[in-house]
C-alpha cells in the first residue's frame, strides 16, 4: 500500500479515537478533545498502519533501538520491532522507560534486553501534548548512556510538544497534528 494511502488509512482511524467534551489531561490540564491513542495503536490495522508510517518517516537513519514512555508507546515498540525483523531482517532493539523506577525487582527505570554500548535511539509516543513525558523520557534514556537520535509520534496535539522538543535540542516528528485531524 502506498504512503498516502497507508497515512490516509491511519488518520480515519485516529479521527475516529477522538473524544468531544471536557477530560483532564496527565498533566491536569481541561481539554475540550481527547485523542484516545490507544484506540488506535492496540488494533491490529492502527498499529500497523503506524509502524509502516514511522518506519517510513525514520527512513535509511542508523539507530541501534526504539523505545518510548509507557504505557502509550509500548505497542508501537512492540510493532516496530516486529516491523524491522520481518521486513528489513535488520535486528533493532526496545525499551520502555518507566516514569518513575520500580521500587522491587531490579529497580530499573528503563526495561529490556541490553542495549549496545553508546547506543543510539528513537522514541516514539502516541499522543503529545506538551512534551514533558517524552522530554523526561530523553533524558532518562541519555543518563543511561544512549543518544536520542529522533523521536516520533502518531499526534501532535499541538500545545507545546514540538517547541519543547526542539527547544531541547531533539529532533521532532508527529505522523498527524490536531489541526489536520480536527482543525481546531
Amino acid at each position: 500500500m502506498e504512503t498516502l494511502k497507508v497515512r490516509e488509512a491511519l488518520k480515519r482511524l485516529v479521527t475516529d479515537s477522538i473524544h468531544k467534551g471536557p477530560v483532564t489531561l496527565a498533566s491536569g490540564k481541561i481539554s475540550d478533545f481527547y485523542i484516545d491513542g490507544r484506540l488506535v495503536t492496540l488494533s491490529a490495522d492502527g498499529l500497523q498502519l503506524t509502524a509502516v508510517l514511522m518506519a517510513d518517516m525514520l527512513g535509511d537513519l542508523d539507530f541501534d533501538a526504539v523505545g518510548g514512555p509507557t504505557m502509550g508507546a509500548d505497542p508501537i515498540i512492540g510493532a516496530l520491532l516486529y516491523h524491522y525483523w520481518s521486513t528489513a531482517k535488520r535486528p533493532v532493539g526496545g525499551f520502555i522507560i518507566r516514569k518513575e523506577a520500580k521500587a522491587h525487582g531490579m529497580q530499573k527505570m528503563i526495561e529490556g534486553p541490553e542495549l549496545p554500548d553508546d547506543p543510539r535511539v528513537v522514541l516514539v509516543e502516541d499522543v503529545v501534548t506538551s512534551g514533558g513525558s517524552v522530554l523526561k523520557a530523553a533524558k532518562a534514556v541519555e543518563a543511561a548512556g544512549a543518544e536520542v537520535v529522533k523521536i516520533l509520534a502518531v499526534v501532535d496535539r499541538e500545545e507545546g510538544a514540538q517547541e519543547t522538543l526542539t527547544g531541547a535540542g531533539y529532533d521532532f516528528a508527529a505522523i498527524f497534528t490536531k489541526t489536520e485531524l480536527i482543525g481546531l
